[in-house]
């Protein structure tokens, strides 16, 4: 919802907008500071670099045009950053920090070059709605990067482990997901 609330203007022609760009962002640095490692927080920003470098590419290749692509391009910016996210770092905290810096990064550095090539620069971070390519890149890569990680697990039958209170104390539970049953 709040990508229907007004932009900030920060100059002439940049704005930002609270929905589309200041939450998701937010929440990137809130899930970058509690990520559980250092090494999290490196794939995550490796994957974030890859990610921007991989959108601002494939919008320079796709057709200038909306309507003459087949497809949403938001959801082939989400699936490509998540791609990469999640073979750099295989969790959905990455996958989400990674897609969301990637898009606005990619948009600031479209703006950057635009301003460099002499064209006139409109930078306007968020603010198509909930279909927003920020929004809809970060919701498609922790998707994508969760049907991976489950179908990994399934192929590789990987033993998953959780925690559980048992006896007053808190317990690691393996369970082999070929049985089903706790170790």
């Amino acid at each position: 919802m709040g990508g229907w609330i007004p932009s900030i203007p920060l100059s002439g022609s940049v704005r930002v907008n609270i929905g589309g760009a200041l939450v998701p962002l937010g929440l990137c640095i809130y899930l970058f500071v509690r990520a559980g490692t250092a090494r999290e927080r490196w794939r995550a920003s490796i994957a974030s670099a890859l990610s921007a470098a991989a959108v601002l590419g494939l919008g320079m290749l796709l057709p200038d045009e909306p309507e003459a692509m087949p497809f949403d391009i938001n959801y082939a910016y989400g699936l490509l950053a998540g791609a990469i996210a999640y073979v750099l770092g295989r969790s959905r905290i990455s996958s989400f920090i990674a897609c969301v810096m990637g898009v606005l990064l990619a948009d600031i550095a479209q703006a950057v070059l635009n301003a460099v090539n002499g064209v006139p620069v409109n930078l306007h971070l968020g603010g198509a709605g909930a279909l927003d390519a920020v929004v809809l890149s970060g919701l498609t890569a922790v998707l994508l990067s969760e049907l991976l990680g489950a179908l990994l697990e399934r192929i590789t039958g990987a033993v998953h482990a959780h925690a559980e209170i048992r006896g007053g104390q808190q317990v690691l539970v393996r369970t082999d997901r070929e049985r089903g049953k706790d170790e």
